[in-house]
């Protein structure tokens, strides 16, 4: 019997014939799945089901084809990559943590809906199902208000059991909750703590759900309500989940911009700071000064990694990077799309992401080696101390364009298609041994999420074929029709 080999060696020998373009990123409970034409979300809620939707990419090459030039493209994916991250990311934290009856509720039908913008409110056009003969979840329309009590019970388990909210509401409107005579004494801890009704009305708890977004509720509760001679009108208040929509998109803003500053921080100031207190001013000794400024800043990203990598939520992450890698390692075999088929394969992939990352701090230490900020310091008179450390900072932070355009160059459009050459191999290692720290083992249900995704950037990808298949047939029929004609 063979001896058993490493992802490592599995991910370069049986690296497919069929070289694809698609990527994607690992979510909360979900991946991201990103084609020519699309990308997609898809999510596994609370309720087991999994939410799938995609959304529209415009590469604008036609207007702005020097985005797609050499160098100036690494750039453009990273900002890309970034921005379509983020939102893939508030996609999955608004259905991975989804509530039941905080505005949406389960459904044991899977319905596409096309066209709407998605839960992300996006503009492009967005299409959101179910797959997998999965529970998709339909949101509550605007519409007259309903009781708790109509409420739950709809929500009455398929077995005939009430559930919890029933037999909650049960106790409200039945004999637990006290008659009206009772309401007329004061509320007591000692005599009335475990009554559900008297102690809801005392704290003022809401007792029925209204749905306030909508026009005809609110006219609704304005025919209800008393009006009062001579009351200035109040302005409209907005729905706690508008609310909370505004306030999601105003925080990922933020968090996008602190992930940012905080990578700065990390990742070129940090180290920076230290190896100035370790070897001394830049200009005294400049290659050692770049040597152990990009080994600081190597080992603060993978302790950085490892550490994160400690948490429940980010191994579930980790493990959906697996799942991903899984997945296109088996479309790229030609094998259906299935867990069992993709299963079998390593969870380490050539062109994984990682790999870049790694390269773009390689790249720095050569990078700013061969820049001349000696020069500067020189000609401006750059005095030591912090104002030179300032400078050295300041032109990290500038140059951080060009070295991710020549290592995306390197990593992704070269080393990715020639996975076979020895060179590629070195120069990939450090990346691949990176890949054992961000990806785990999937189970099943995390490879369903990535094939969900994939499915949908595959479907797009063979109707964007077919369509242009279809074009010259098309035109060559009815120029046939013209000179018959």
């Amino acid at each position: 019997m063979g001896e058993e080999k490493s992802d490592l060696s599995r991910a370069f020998s049986e690296d497919g014939a069929r070289k694809t373009h698609v990527g994607g990123q690992a979510l909360i409970e979900g991946i991201m799945m990103r084609g020519k034409y699309n990308w997609s979300v898809a999510v596994r809620e609370p309720v087991g089901g999994i939410y799938v939707e995609e959304h529209d990419l415009a590469s604008g090459r036609a207007k702005n084809g020097w985005l797609h030039w050499p160098l100036v493209r690494g750039c453009r994916a990273l900002v890309e990559s970034l921005v379509l991250g983020f939102k893939a990311l508030e996609i999955a934290a608004e259905h991975a943590f989804a509530e039941d009856g905080s505005g949406e509720a389960a459904a044991p039908t899977c319905e596409t809906a096309e066209g709407t913008g998605g839960a992300c409110g996006s503009g492009s056009p967005a299409r959101t199902d179910s797959p997998l003969g999965c529970p998709a979840r339909a949101e509550l329309a605007p519409g007259p208000s309903r009781s708790l009590r109509s409420e739950a019970v709809e929500g009455v388990h398929a077995g005939g059991e009430p559930s919890d909210a029933d037999a909650a509401v049960s106790d409200v409107e039945g004999g637990t909750g006290g008659s009206l005579a009772d309401e007329s004494k004061g509320f007591s801890w000692k005599d009335d703590f475990g009554r559900p009704g008297t102690m809801m009305d005392a704290l003022g708890a809401q007792t029925t759900l209204e749905v306030v977004g909508g026009p005809d509720a609110a006219g609704d509760r304005a025919a209800d309500s008393p009006r009062v001679e001579g009351a200035a009108a109040e302005p409209e208040k907005k729905s706690f989940l508008d609310q909370e929509a505004e306030f999601g998109k105003g925080a990922m803003a933020v968090s996008m911009v602190l992930g940012l500053v905080l990578g700065v921080v990390l990742f070129i100031v940090a180290p920076a700071f230290v190896t100035n207190l370790i070897v001394g001013e830049y200009d005294q000794n400049t290659v050692l000064w770049n040597v152990v400024d990009g080994l600081l800043r190597v080992a603060v990203f993978v302790f950085y990694l490892w550490l994160i990598g400690r948490m429940a939520e980010i191994k579930r992450m980790f493990g959906y990077h697996g799942a991903e890698h899984k997945t296109i390692h088996c479309y790229e075999h030609g094998l259906p799309l299935t867990p069992e088929n993709a299963r079998s394969f390593p969870r380490l992939h050539v062109r994984c992401g990682t790999a870049f990352l790694i390269m773009v701090m390689i790249i720095a230490i050569l990078v700013y080696t061969v820049t001349p900020i000696n020069g500067l310091i020189a000609a401006w008179g750059v005095p030591d101390g912090a104002p030179k450390l300032a400078l050295v900072i300041l032109v990290r932070i500038l140059l951080m364009p060009v070295i991710a355009g020549i290592s995306y160059e390197i990593t992704v459009r070269w080393a990715g298609s020639h996975p076979e050459n020895p060179l590629v191999k070195v120069v990939l290692w450090p990346g691949m041994q990176m890949q054992y720290l961000t990806t785990n083992e999937p189970d099943d249900g995390q490879i369903e999420c990535a094939i969900a995704a994939m499915q949908r950037v595959l479907e797009r990808e063979e109707a964007e074929a077919a369509k242009a298949a279809g074009a010259p047939a098309a035109n060559r029929d009815a120029s046939s029709a013209e000179a018959a004609a």
